[in-house]
């Protein structure tokens, strides 16, 4: 129950870094690394193919998943059917515990007494 109440209260972010199509870093409790395509676009070159005209490839994204945050219930909430559930539950539960008092049979201690000779099996009368 206690892994239920965490797994459902948990909340984290995914971030990701792709560069065009292709993920380059994920991460869920830190910083994703680029892959330095930003540094490249910020310097000044002299060389044709790195224009600052040229549009970035790169994008992050994240995947934020919020757990609940609202677990606590009040009693005074409960209408009397849930009241009375719960005070069933709990006496239930409390009996659960209680130790069972056993019967005094008196004559537990004494053998019956020898069989002479078996009455209806001479007679042959059973009831049925």
């Amino acid at each position: 129950m206690a892994l239920l109440v965490f797994i459902s209260t948990l909340s984290f972010t995914v971030e990701s870094h792709y560069c065009g199509n292709v993920l380059v870093d994920s991460s869920i409790f830190g910083t994703v690394e680029s892959c330095g395509m930003e540094v490249q676009q910020k310097e000044p070159s002299s060389s044709t193919d790195c224009d600052i005209t040229k549009k970035d490839c790169c994008s992050d994204e994240q995947l934020i998943v919020d757990g609940q945050d609202n677990l606590k219930i009040s009693f005074d909430k409960l209408d009397k059917e849930q009241q009375l559930l719960v005070a069933t539950f709990v006496y239930s539960y409390i009996n659960l515990f209680t130790e069972l008092q056993t019967e005094n049979i008196p004559f537990r201690d004494y053998s019956p007494p020898p069989l002479v000779r078996d009455v209806q099996v001479l007679d042959q009368t059973f009831l049925i």
